[in-house]
């Protein structure tokens, strides 16, 4: 790929070490997506959640300070370098209020939107995935994109992220997908949310790009805006895949991917 169409692309889902399962300081993050030639990157670590969430998968109430640190010492490490601050909140129902108020807190330049749970069943910890077993795949895809969509009509996310996350082990219901799909689609048209095309699928036992082709191609007729994300965990993860995310979005019929400013978003040709 040449490297204008590297520079039309930004890397938007960036972890770092306050997480817990992420390693590398964000400064080595910008010099990975400068090595690979993309326009920008964005930090979106995990953000706090009440005590009860999860506490060991995220950072603590207390380190946001640091979160905003660290990521303004890479701007100024790389100051001609364009560095966007944001972070990925977990959707829960009941928790909404406390995703608004931390939002408001920060001068996020975009926030991004994430289903992680299925009640008390984080559905992509590899050490749980024995309760697959425990209720049918249709029930599990209903409740997960039932979830997906609450999230969009919160308003409270400019992106959501990785969409067809809970496809993560391989676990699919039989026949027509689209059904689980249309619902929350239409409602990211009407809300004006983005979605993410993550090449982290690829990384995972499923071994595929989220989403599916079949859901961009429902995005794609919605008009509906996407970023192209690594959700990297470790330097070498930037920009990873992104020709063959690329590859299948312009075969879908994408021109262009979005931006974000202050929680604004932009167009750029692809």
């Amino acid at each position: 790929m040449s490297e204008i169409s590297l520079l039309s692309l930004a890397d938007y889902h960036m972890h770092t070490p306050l997480c817990k399962h992420a390693s590398g300081a964000p400064w080595e993050y910008v010099e990975k997506a400068i090595e690979r030639g993309l326009g920008e990157i964005g930090f979106s670590d995990h953000c706090p959640m009440p005590p009860w969430y999860d506490p060991d998968f995220r950072m603590n109430s207390n380190q946001m300070p640091i979160y905003q640190r660290i990521v303004d010492d890479a701007r100024q490490r790389f100051s001609d370098y364009k560095v966007k601050f944001g972070i990925e909140a977990d959707f829960h129902p009941g928790t909404e209020l406390y995703i608004e108020t931390l939002t408001k807190d920060y001068d996020f330049d975009y926030v991004i939107g994430s289903v992680h749970y299925i009640n008390d069943w984080g559905f992509d910890n590899p050490d749980l995935v024995h309760r697959y077993d425990e209720m049918s795949i249709e029930d599990i895809w209903e409740r997960y994109f039932f979830l997906w969509e609450q999230a969009i009509c919160t308003g409270l996310f400019d992106i959501m992220a990785h969409p067809d996350l809970v496809k993560k082990f391989g676990h699919r219901p039989k026949g027509d997908l689209t059904q689980y799909y249309k619902g929350p689609l239409y409602q990211c048209m009407k809300m004006g949310v983005a979605i993410e095309v993550s090449t982290a699928g690829l990384r995972k036992p499923v071994g595929e790009i989220y989403p599916s082709e079949d859901f961009l191609k429902i995005a794609f007729e919605h008009n509906i805006p996407i970023v192209i994300s690594s959700d990297a965990h470790k330097p070498a993860e930037v920009g990873m895949d992104f020709e063959k995310a690329l590859e299948l979005v312009k075969k879908i019929g994408y021109r262009r991917t979005a931006r974000f400013t202050q929680r604004k978003i932009e167009f750029i040709d692809i």
